[in-house]
């Protein structure tokens, strides 16, 4: 039985950790989004006004884009996990398995390609290219400069998490398909009356009965 009690908190251990990065890949998403999405300054260039807008940088607008969406993906994921009270067979656990998978790979490859498109175009505002007689941008908006810079070091954060999500989600799902008669007897029961990655409530209360034991 102690072995199984350990096995058990393991995994309600595993779950929180996974709704903590979960909520932080949703929090500087949207800490990105916003803080590029904000950053505009006017200048004036040679007596005319100039305003610099994320708009003007293509790489930056997707960047927005791409961590709008993940915020809104993610904080999704954890309103459906706080809320789901269902259940599912085998078929739904992995239908709901492969899903989360390809979601959570499919965010963490687009937020950390965008962030790394929008650096590269960064990096050409800060020190320009002399043949190409690109001047640099930033010694004019800095306030603009800084605050992307900040935007864009939350989405690198961002995208960072977003892999690890997506290590939880592989071993989820090939959990599932792993041998039968290596799991407890308690922990297939369990699972099969919860689809992964939803929910730990019946998790605790196995914990709890089995204490009480």
């Amino acid at each position: 039985m102690a072995p199984a009690l350990a096995r058990l908190q393991a995994a309600a251990t595993s779950s929180r950790a996974e709704t903590l990065l979960r909520a932080a890949c949703a929090a500087t998403s949207a800490a990105a989004a916003l803080l590029l999405g904000l950053s505009a300054q006017t200048k004036t260039v040679l007596f005319v006004r100039k305003k610099a807008v994320p708009r003007d940088v293509e790489a930056l607008w997707v960047l927005i884009l791409a961590a709008a969406v993940a915020s809104g993906y993610h904080a999704a994921r954890l309103l459906l996990r706080r809320l789901y009270s269902g259940g599912g067979g085998n078929a739904s656990c992995k239908a709901v398995a492969w899903i989360s998978f390809l979601l959570d790979k499919g965010c963490a490859y687009v937020v950390f390609a965008s962030s790394a498109a929008a650096l590269q175009a960064c990096f050409v505002a800060l020190v320009g290219v002399q043949p190409l007689q690109w001047s640099k941008l930033c010694n004019i908006y800095t306030r603009f400069c800084v605050q992307g810079a900040f935007g864009m070091v939350c989405g690198l954060a961002a995208a960072l998490g977003m892999a690890v999500l997506s290590a939880f989600s592989a071993r989820d799902l090939f959990r599932l398909y792993s041998p039968p008669g290596r799991r407890p007897r308690r922990a297939q029961q369990t699972q099969q009356h919860q689809p992964l990655g939803l929910g730990s409530a019946a998790t605790t209360s196995v914990i709890t009965e089995l204490q009480k034991a």
